[in-house]
């Protein structure tokens, strides 16, 4: 039997060359070992106010983009997260589980608050929970995160354990974390200190898989560097370079010493003329194939329908046996 594999992506901003790296070129990898479910949270995205039609064309820009990247919908369960109900009712019996001091702990929660001052609303603080529901119903055994998520899937783990304790053990599978081992970790073109971002304010921090060529071209030469001259691998002394030298790794498919030794006596322009014209080479057939789909909403719409039909035979299983060790009455049919 396969293992079942969980991930999602919030639908703001657009995905962006970390995403990439970080975690779909991962998955298009796992999709011939695993059982795997890669869906849009659309219902994360609603903790900050969205714009109506700008949510709708993004949610149907980010599946052509999940498509446009490689995920073949016949090999996996790709879906919308609201379409699937079962997430939004799964939710409300975590959260009356899960201890509100558990989220008071949660990092990402401290983060955006900070944020967004004028808008610390409930959804935000209770966002892990419709996480661990995310994962729980579908029964998976993993699920790709990078390291600003580990604490979330702790949460999860924990949350397990309440439902265990408090109604019947075993009901939920534990999920384990999975973590590429190559360019799991991007970093911001003009702060390498701070990890790419698809809903970071200054538009010259990432890369969108689907930005124009020349905009591309631009960021990447602007991108920050550090002191001295040598292309060397160095996280802590040199992180603007570091992150270039990640990034065209992962997608040359060279190690970090073969680099080393070819940029050696070089300037770094050198590196970003190349990696320029690498990124450039690797998403431009992402782009077409995305700005392709756009224009047919109604296949879209086919393979949506579809995904959601395959996703909600799981999580409708899961949500019924969770309806019975509660004490809820079934509804019949």
């Amino acid at each position: 039997m396969k293992k079942t594999i969980l991930s999602g992506s919030t639908v703001t901003g657009n995905l962006t060359l970390g995403n990439y790296i970080g975690a779909i070129n991962n998955w298009k990898q796992l999709q011939d070992e695993y059982n795997c479910y890669y869906f849009l949270a659309d219902l994360h995205a609603l903790t900050v106010q969205q714009d109506p039609p700008t949510l709708k064309q993004r949610i149907y820009s980010f599946y052509a983009q999940y498509l446009a990247l490689g995920l073949d919908p016949q090999k996996n369960i790709i879906f919308v997260q609201s379409h699937i109900h079962e997430h939004a009712e799964l939710t409300w019996i975590l959260t009356c589980l899960t201890p509100m001091g558990y989220l008071n702990r949660m990092t990402q929660f401290k983060e955006k608050a900070e944020k967004h001052v004028k808008n610390i609303n409930a959804g935000l603080f209770t966002y892990p929970v419709l996480m661990a529901a995310d994962i729980l119903l579908y029964q998976a055994d993993l699920v790709p995160v990078g390291e600003d998520q580990r604490q979330h899937l702790e949460l999860c783990r924990d949350i397990v354990g309440f439902f265990d304790r408090g109604y019947k053990k075993g009901l939920f599978k534990m999920p384990e974390a999975h973590i590429g081992k190559t360019g799991a970790r991007i970093m911001s073109l003009q702060d390498p200190t701070k990890k790419m971002s698809k809903s970071d304010e200054n538009d010259k921090n990432f890369i969108s898989i689907i930005d124009d060529p020349k905009k591309i071209e631009k960021k990447i030469k602007s991108a920050a560097t550090d002191s001295g001259t040598d292309i060397q691998f160095d996280e802590e002394n040199k992180p603007g370079i570091s992150n270039l030298l990640t990034i065209y790794s992962v997608l040359s498919g060279k190690n970090i010493s073969q680099l080393e030794t070819e940029y050696a006596g070089k300037m770094y322009g050198h590196l970003k003329v190349d990696l320029a014209e690498l990124v450039l080479e690797t998403l431009k057939p992402v782009k077409e194939k995305h700005d392709d789909l756009m224009k047919n909403l109604d296949y879209l719409d086919d393979l949506m329908k579809s995904g959601a039909e395959r996703a909600q035979l799981r999580a409708r299983k899961t949500l019924h046996d969770v309806y019975e060790a509660t004490g809820l009455v079934l509804r019949k049919p």
